[in-house]
């Protein structure tokens, strides 16, 4: 996923994709654990796609603030 493309999107719709991110690492940890995951690196890249998600939505609350005043 890219910024560009998340910057796109409206707030609802990247809350909705956070929510997403957020459980599929959970699944992808617990398969870790179990040892059924075969490629770990799928976590850190998942945790990467969701801090570009947060930082994407911080942006645009911050730019909703700005234009409030």
């Amino acid at each position: 996923m890219k910024a560009k493309e998340l910057r796109d999107l409206t707030l609802e719709e990247l809350r909705q994709k956070e929510k997403e991110l957020e459980e599929e690492i959970f699944r992808l940890k617990i398969k870790r654990y179990t040892t059924q995951l075969d490629n770990k690196m799928i976590i850190r890249n998942k945790r990467r796609d969701l801090a570009r998600i947060k930082t994407v939505i911080n942006e645009k609350l911050r730019a909703g603030e700005a234009n409030n005043q």
